[in-house]
């Protein structure tokens, strides 16, 4: 090679490694901001602080395992249940056992309800029929209020 090229070659490695280790005391800094503020630190809230990509988080081990660890550390206990807190569970969970109990019940009543309601309108319906069958050749009479004979018959008025 020619002493140009590798001179070229060693300046652009200078720049690579002057602008990665830019960009790791930037993230360094960055997690030191984020502890002061007493903010969580992750990944993406160093990438976002320092400006930097997450891949350079990930493939930087030191700064990798220090994110990790001040995430560990950061990560609050969780906090035993007490008494209190089981009691209202119990309740909200027979409470929520009773309510699907009831729902259960309201669509079977439902449901019978429905099966009357069509067997009910096919009876009418029958009814209604057989009573045209008997009457075949009067016309429906008016009532005194403008319904039909069969519709007062229907409604069990007095026309």
């Amino acid at each position: 090679m020619s002493d140009t090229r590798q001179q070229r070659i060693e300046v652009l490695k200078t720049a690579a490694r002057r602008k990665s280790e830019e960009k790791t005391r930037s993230a360094d800094a960055a997690i030191a901001r984020l502890i002061k503020r007493g903010e969580p630190v992750t990944f993406q809230a160093v990438q976002r602080e320092a400006g930097v990509s997450h891949a350079f988080l990930y493939n930087n081990t030191r700064l990798r395992a220090r994110i990790e660890h001040q995430r560990r550390q950061h990560r609050p206990a969780p906090d035993p249940i007490s008494i209190d807190d089981a009691t209202d569970n119990n309740i909200v969970a027979a409470l929520t056992a009773e309510i699907a109990t009831l729902k259960a019940r309201h669509r079977a009543e439902v449901t019978a309800l429905r099966t009357a309601l069509e067997q009910a309108h096919g009876e009418n319906l029958e009814l209604r029929r057989q009573l045209q069958r008997r009457l075949p050749s009067q016309q429906p009479k008016t009532a005194t209020d403008g319904h039909s004979l069969l519709q007062c018959t229907q409604r069990s008025d007095q026309c």
